[in-house]
C-alpha cells in the first residue's frame, strides 16, 4: 500500500463529514494520517518518501493520506493550516492531534506506535 490522495469528497467520505456532523467523528475503520502538503515546499518533498515507507509498513494498520492544500482549499482552511507540511495523526477513539515540519522518520513511528496504535 501507499500513500492516499485525498480531496474534499473523498474526506468526506473515509475521514469525516463535517457538512452533516459538526462534531469530529471519525469514518474510518483503521486509524490515519493526513499529510497537508503543496508541490512546490521543500520540506514536504522532504517527509513524502518517508510517509511512502511507512504507508508500506503499517499497511495493514493506518490510513496515510495526502491532501494538496494548493487544490483543496476548503479543507486547508477547515484545519487552519498555516505552514505545511502538517501532519493531522487520527486514531480511532480520541481526537486527532496536529504536528508541523519534516518530522522525522523514527518520531513518526513512535507517534504512529503509541498515540494510534497504542502500542507499548
Amino acid at each position: 500500500m501507499s500513500t492516499i490522495q485525498l480531496n474534499k469528497i473523498g474526506f468526506l467520505k473515509k475521514i469525516a463529514n463535517y457538512e452533516t456532523t459538526p462534531e469530529w467523528k471519525y469514518l474510518g475503520d483503521r486509524p490515519a494520517i493526513i499529510d497537508f502538503y503543496a508541490d512546490w515546499c521543500g520540506p514536504c518533498k522532504i517527509i513524502a518518501p518517508v510517509l511512502e515507507e511507512l504507508a508500506k509498513e503499517y499497511k495493514d494498520q493506518i490510513y496515510i493520506y495526502k491532501v494538496n492544500t494548493e487544490q483543496e482549499f476548503e479543507l486547508a482552511e477547515l484545519f487552519n493550516i498555516r505552514s505545511i507540511p502538517t501532519l493531522l495523526l487520527i486514531p480511532m477513539d480520541e481526537e486527532p492531534q496536529m504536528g508541523q515540519g519534516a518530522i522525522p522518520k523514527h518520531e513518526l513511528k513512535d507517534a504512529i506506535d503509541q498515540f494510534l496504535l497504542k502500542k507499548g
